[in-house]
């Protein structure tokens, strides 16, 4: 995946935004969550950081291309980083990232998913 394309892929989840910080990473937030970070430390290689599930972080940081994200993972935090496309294809890493905007959302007060339009309820049920 390129930062184009990962910048594309994230601008399009609900409720997103961008900001650069931590020394040039690209930072999308939901809310004023995180939820994924990009960056090249060399100008050409991206690695991608997101959240996921427990069940998830136990298998994946086991996987060629992929760790515990610096940082995050070491303060007892769900957080992978992708190295490489060794393990994880891009259609996989889209998944990934997707979920990590749904784990991250779903942290928020309702209040504030409500305001950011992503407690969408529909009830056919009448009070």
């Amino acid at each position: 995946m390129t930062l184009d394309g990962y910048t594309a892929f994230c601008a399009a989840l609900p409720a997103t935004h961008m900001v650069v910080q931590w020394g040039g990473a690209h930072v999308w937030k939901v809310g004023d969550k995180v939820f994924a970070i990009a960056r090249t430390d060399d100008g050409v290689a991206l690695s991608i950081t997101f959240k996921c599930s427990w069940a998830s972080f136990d298998i994946l940081k086991e996987q060629p291309g992929l760790r515990p994200a610096p940082y995050l993972a070491s303060r007892g935090m769900s957080w992978i980083q992708r190295l490489t496309d060794e393990a994880m294809p891009d259609a996989a890493l889209q998944d990934y990232l997707r979920e990590s905007h749904r784990l991250v959302a779903g942290k928020l007060t309702r209040r504030v998913r409500a305001e950011l339009g992503l407690d969408v309820q529909t009830s056919s049920r009448r009070l």
